[in-house]
């Protein structure tokens, strides 16, 4: 089979909920993919930030296989060997008093919502069915029925009503926004992503999460991150929220906690707030499983020793500033932090970021624009300098071809 065969098998039978970049990849490694034809392409997602320690890395793998090979799931209706591990290593790397363990990033920002809801009734006192939580115009936490109740993207939202009422939508990077709508005493969380990545890489100005996060103090309103795609080392430090030294009351985890092996997600916090739930209010058979935690173990253990976050940071001032020295008409906006970066694109000629994704890919890269005008940089960030440079001349060369 070619190519055009694998693309039209999923077409024939799959869904079409996803509009993909026309590449087959069937083999990777490091920060490297190869196709179904055996070409070999930088990979610039890292499927969305959940390949931070690189395709297959050897560490990670063999966790996976040796716990699979002896234990795989027992549902959390009975205690397992490996989950008490994973919940004490995982709370100390990150500083709280409990996990909750889910599998998907959807999933660990609904049991942060429920989690935020049960602290408010119970601790704060709001009265039943009153409790709402702030969200930001631009946000991506997932694609359930509650997420895209409180999302702004079109495509996301419409023809799935009714919503699900409780959240109040501002603006992102605003915090008077934010300082009038706390005053309601019914406001009991904020839930944020430190830095917008589906929105095209937004950052925020400095001081804004460390400001928010002190109106949120303020106001008795817990202060929650959605770091499922800036955690984990991507933007140069183990947490989006560390660069401003900012502690979450709710921490919400995913994709790069398994190293792209398998879903795994978590909500971390402390007992104050954890201990609202109680048994039977809220679970997964999946969730917790032995695979899962062995796993996730082996991955934030390849975070620590190779040293991954200094990696982003280094190479990620890198990226910046040689993409910026990119003479081109398409180029009109370069942000990011760490190695989660963005382009906007200028349309010129009838030329899309869409067209350059596709030219970058027959150049021997792939990245994938998020909405019409906007590609998203995030390679696996194992990435080293060398590699990071002979990537940045395939853009550059793609981006000479649009002159």
């Amino acid at each position: 089979m070619k190519t055009q065969d694998y693309i039209d098998r999923e077409d024939k039978f799959g869904a079409h909920n996803y509009h993909p970049l026309p590449v087959v990849l069937e083999k990777g490694k490091g920060a490297y993919v190869w196709d179904v034809e055996g070409k070999r392409y930088f990979d610039f997602l890292s499927a969305y930030s959940a390949v931070n320690q690189g395709h297959c890395h050897p560490f990670i793998v063999k966790a996976l296989k040796e716990q699979a090979e002896t234990l795989t799931l027992t549902s959390r209706a009975f205690y397992n060997s490996a989950l008490g591990e994973f919940e004490e290593y995982i709370t100390r790397y990150f500083g709280y008093d409990k996990v909750l363990p889910m599998n998907t990033g959807a999933e660990a920002d609904e049991t942060a919502i429920k989690l935020c809801r049960k602290w408010a009734y119970k601790v704060k006192g709001i009265p039943d069915n009153q409790a709402k939580i702030i969200v930001c115009e631009g946000n991506f936490h997932g694609r359930t029925i509650s997420i895209i109740s409180m999302s702004t993207d079109p495509v996301a939202r419409n023809e799935y009503g009714p919503y699900t009422p409780g959240f109040v939508i501002i603006p992102y990077n605003n915090l008077e926004a934010l300082e009038k709508e706390l005053k309601d005493p019914y406001i009991a969380g904020f839930l944020v992503e430190p830095v917008q990545g589906e929105a095209g890489v937004n950052v925020p100005d400095e001081g804004y999460l460390e400001k928010a996060y002190d109106l949120c103090k303020r106001n008795n309103v817990l202060f929650m991150a959605d770091e499922v795609q800036t955690g984990i080392a991507r933007t140069g430090k183990l947490l989006a929220c560390d660069h401003e030294n900012v502690r979450p009351d709710i921490l919400i985890l995913g994709k790069a906690l398994s190293g792209g092996v398998l879903p795994v997600s978590t909500v971390l916090a402390d007992d104050r707030i954890m201990l609202t739930i109680q048994p039977g209010e809220h679970g997964s058979t999946f969730g917790g499983n032995p695979v899962a935690a062995k796993v996730a173990i082996a991955a934030l253990e390849v975070i620590r020793k190779e040293k991954l976050a200094d990696n982003a940071e280094k190479l990620g001032q890198i990226f910046r500033t040689e993409f910026r020295n990119i003479e081109s008409d398409l180029i009109e906006i370069v942000r990011g932090k760490g190695l989660l970066n963005a382009v906007v694109i200028k349309p010129t000629n009838g030329k899309t970021a869409w067209d350059v994704c596709v030219a970058m890919k027959e150049n021997g890269l792939i990245a994938k624009p998020t909405h019409d005008d906007i590609i998203r940089f995030a390679p696996p960030l194992i990435i080293t300098e060398q590699e990071l440079r002979e990537a940045l001349n395939i853009i550059k060369k793609t981006f000479s071809q649009f002159e």
